[in-house]
């Protein structure tokens, strides 16, 4: 049973914009650490965008998508969200949610794992001219 479903993908050009979007089924996202991950061909999966469960819902991002990649939650709609700014060749990619997270915010690893392993299915995003 999937626990996490995605939708949003799709292909853009350079400079454009896309939203992603991972909602809940049977699973609240209200209050956990949410992250999202890309993986392209032959490369291992990469944790790019983490939102915790802390009281600021503080938001972390790796170095390649800060400034231009937002996550964000709408708890009424069990959803969380991955607003992509400015997006370039190099982002295309597999995208995933996952309620974990893992990242590096610059030299310091930002991670979050209660032992809930849940993966959403993939979303295929493809920036190009």
């Amino acid at each position: 049973q999937l626990l996490l479903r995605q939708s949003g993908g799709g292909l853009v050009r350079p400079g454009g914009s896309l939203r992603l979007s991972c909602v809940g089924s049977e699973f609240s996202l209200d209050r956990r650490a949410i992250g999202w991950y890309r993986q392209g061909p032959g490369k291992e999966r990469e944790g790019i965008a983490c939102l915790f469960d802390d009281e600021q819902e503080s938001k972390y991002y790796t170095d390649a998508v800060r400034g231009r990649f937002t996550v964000s939650r709408d708890t009424a709609k069990n959803t969380v969200y991955l607003q992509m700014d400015n997006l370039k060749p190099e982002d295309t990619d597999v995208y995933y949610c996952a309620s974990r997270c893992g990242l590096f915010d610059g030299a310091t690893y930002r991670n979050r794992y209660y032992g809930m392993n849940y993966w959403g299915e993939g979303t295929l995003v493809n920036v190009s001219a």
